[in-house]
């Protein structure tokens, strides 16, 4: 084949796939799940995806983007669950426009398959796994439904098999790249809020956390609406998933720490005991690519933990941006362009990642952290073209590249500790007691977006 393999038919693979595609390529598309067309999706696997404007872009890019639109649902904001069920909500942005959107996974795949499907240049084959590469260097497969062992064919391959990806695995094995894992010490399990007759059991345009410290649950709303509920514990300890024995002691603990969530899950003790505990953690690669032959993206490369919402959205934005240098690849270097590009970026957003599931689960209790989200808003608001809350340059600000809103980010985090000094009794100024003075002469010496 002189065209393009994809290893994994995720929504990446899918995604490049399909970018290719439309450029006039052949691509065949490698996926180990059954098709998801007639299959079911595995349940407890999901953590529903939060969309922001960098998968959204790439979406459109790819011409998509219109068939996704029903299953999109806004999220404007955090709506935060306290201990004795009052509740507070915490826009994202300045207006409604400045929303994220939760997607199923499942529902997401699915249309990208459908896509995929009717462009005469893609090729899927379901039900085929990558054992690794045989000794000529091609990825090694086989056709699970008659057990056949074959190697794959292309001009080149993209490794979009995800954070356990095969493909990477044997790379570093035939020592082409070297990785390693930081596992986070939390792991996590899903579980359902079902609509009732029809209607919402919680506020639809909002991401639900019950933050509780050391730990916390979200919720994400479903085009059905549903919401599909994520638990993030410690894998041990006092209180963690290790502690949860049984059902009773299950009970217990969602009671004592998330009492008005209880009535909404109805078969909390039965999703609990069934649904699998995932692992989370980050995978730091290097290189990405073995020469212009070989190329992983997405989580494959860079796999991170899912507290800003951003695995997908990097992942959609590493096949727009490797779709355009293939476009213009004059030099045929688009792999190693793509490799040295997207690298600080991944590290970028990998570390605020981790960063966000403390602001998450413990920061959003502050009152210091409160009014820092309020003074960010109006700072933008009063000087809109020199401060975008790194919030916002993440998620809404796809011309703002991942690792200048890191290095921003901090720069303008010294400022919001400055102007929000915390008095000798503990007490905190008002937003009308902000050095607005001193906030212009600050902000005004920050380097340009």
């Amino acid at each position: 084949m002189n065209g393009t393999g994809i290893l994994g038919g995720g929504p990446a693979g899918l995604l490049m796939a399909i970018l290719l595609a439309r450029r006039g390529e052949q691509v065949c598309v490698y996926e180990r799940r059954p098709d998801p067309r007639t299959a079911r999706a595995e349940a407890g696997r999901s953590i529903n995806l939060a969309m922001a404007a960098r998968g959204l872009r790439a979406l459109e890019a790819a011409g998509v983007l219109p068939r996704l639109r029903e299953l999109l649902v806004p999220m404007r904001g955090r709506m935060l669950h306290a201990p004795d069920g009052t509740q507070q909500f915490s826009a994202y942005g300045q207006d409604e426009r400045e929303a994220i959107f939760s997607i199923s996974r499942s529902d997401l795949t699915r249309c990208l398959v459908e896509a995929a499907a009717e462009e005469p240049g893609i090729t899927l084959r379901f039900e085929q796994r990558c054992l690794g590469l045989d000794a000529a260097g091609e990825p090694l497969l086989r056709d699970e439904p008659s057990g056949k062992e074959y190697a794959g064919t292309a001009a080149r391959w993209i490794g979009a098999d995800g954070a356990g990806s095969v493909l990477r695995h044997a790379l570093r094995d035939d020592g082409q790249l070297a990785f390693h894992e930081d596992l986070l010490d939390h792991d996590y399990k899903e579980l359902t809020l079902p609509a009732r007759d029809g209607r919402p059991v919680l506020a639809l345009e909002a991401l639900h956390i019950w933050p509780r410290g050391g730990f916390m649950l979200i919720a994400l709303p479903n085009a059905d609406s549903s919401f599909t509920a994520t638990l993030f514990l410690p894998r041990e300890g006092a209180v963690s998933f290790a502690s949860l024995r049984d059902t009773a002691t299950v009970r217990a603990f969602f009671e004592r720490e998330f009492a008005d969530a209880v009535p909404l899950i109805p078969a909390l003790d039965a999703e609990f005991a069934a649904h699998p505990q995932g692992r989370l953690g980050t995978v730091y690669a290097e290189p990405w690519n073995l020469g212009e032959r070989m190329l992983l993206l997405g989580d494959a490369a860079h796999a991170i933990v899912p507290f800003h919402g951003q695995g997908m959205n990097c992942a959609f934005e590493d096949c727009r941006v490797l779709a355009g240098l293939l476009e213009d690849d004059a030099q045929g270097d688009a792999f190693e362009r793509f490799s040295a590009l997207r690298k600080p970026d991944a590290d970028a957003i990998a570390q605020m990642a981790l960063e966000n599931y403390t602001e998450m689960r413990e920061a959003v209790r502050d009152p210091r952290f409160q009014l820092q989200k309020q003074l960010s808003l109006e700072l933008e608001r009063r000087f809109p073209t020199q401060f975008i809350p790194r919030y916002s340059m993440v998620m809404f600000h796809d011309e703002i590249r991942y690792s200048a809103a890191l290095s921003r980010g901090q720069r303008q985090q010294q400022l919001l500790d400055e102007l929000t000094p915390i008095g000798a009794d503990g007490a905190l100024p008002t937003l009308a007691e902000i050095d607005w003075t001193l906030a212009a002469q600050r902000i005004a010496a920050l380097p340009p977006h």
